[in-house]
């Protein structure tokens, strides 16, 4: 090993050691409850946009 890849890894393994609150990977509720609305609007806007394709199908096509 170089003498750079020795002190990066001496660096990343002191990191590791510190740990600390942000290296934890801890997750807020608030971020859990923006996820869960914006993929729950993702699939009503989904579903909304094949509902209007399929109720107005034989429609479109005479375009």
């Amino acid at each position: 090993m170089t003498k750079y890849a020795i002190r990066l890894a001496q660096w990343y393994k002191s990191r590791l050691e510190q740990g600390g609150a942000s290296d934890r990977g801890d997750i807020s509720i608030t971020t859990i409850i923006i996820w869960v609305a914006a993929v729950a609007g993702a699939i009503a806007i989904a579903g909304t946009i094949g509902l209007v394709i399929t109720r107005y199908n034989t429609t479109l096509s005479g375009i």
